[in-house]
């Protein structure tokens, strides 16, 4: 039975050690060597969705190489109830049986997806709850004049860049990370100009 162990941090100052560390109790507990798993890890998966290491998972997924996927918390495959739902149908459909560590569940079979539409909803909730408090922290501090903002007519990157990069044939996704920013601030880049 082939095993992948998936790990993931949104930023740089994060580390995967604590991750890597609950996957291994696991493999232990259930009489395997984590040294003799496929371990797929991610760093700096923030605001860009930059995730080669999963795109590397998905392809052993449909390979058809990889039977059993252990992650540590259900939100390090995604954090959007609909994507990750999908994903996790389509594993299943595959073969694939899915276990979560940290909150102790496998989501093999119907009762499975149900469980894992729920916590991906759940982690969906918490994205959108940090956004506001974090909305909630600007206004104040806009209020108090300690946060300016970004400075009228500069721009999180260079749109000309982002214009170079379509005519050689780059796609949204592609420039997005190519430039460290959103798909929708590359559409915004992309507009015709007036």
């Amino acid at each position: 039975m082939s095993i992948a162990c998936y790990c993931r941090v949104s930023s740089r100052g994060q580390k995967i050690d604590s991750q890597e560390a609950e996957i291994g109790k696991w493999l232990i507990g259930h009489g395997h060597d984590p040294a003799g798993v496929q371990w797929f890890r991610d760093t700096e998966t923030g605001k860009t969705l930059n995730r080669p290491a999963f795109n590397r998972l998905q392809e052993t997924v449909f390979a058809g190489t990889v039977k059993v996927i252990i992650v540590y918390k259900l939100d390090r495959i995604s954090r959007r109830l609909r994507d990750g739902v999908d994903l996790l149908c389509d594993w299943i459909e595959r073969g694939v049986r899915v276990v979560v560590v940290t909150q102790q569940i496998d989501l093999s079979g119907p009762v499975g997806r149900m469980v894992a539409a729920v916590l991906l909803g759940i982690a969906e909730i918490e994205l959108e709850f940090r956004r506001e408090r974090q909305a909630a922290g600007i206004a104040v501090a806009k209020k108090k004049g300690i946060y300016k903002g970004r400075v009228a007519g500069t721009f999180k990157s260079n749109p000309e860049r982002a214009r170079e990069l379509q005519m050689r044939g780059l796609h949204v996704a592609e420039i997005a990370t190519a430039l460290g920013i959103s798909q929708r601030t590359v559409f915004r880049y992309l507009r015709p100009q007036r």
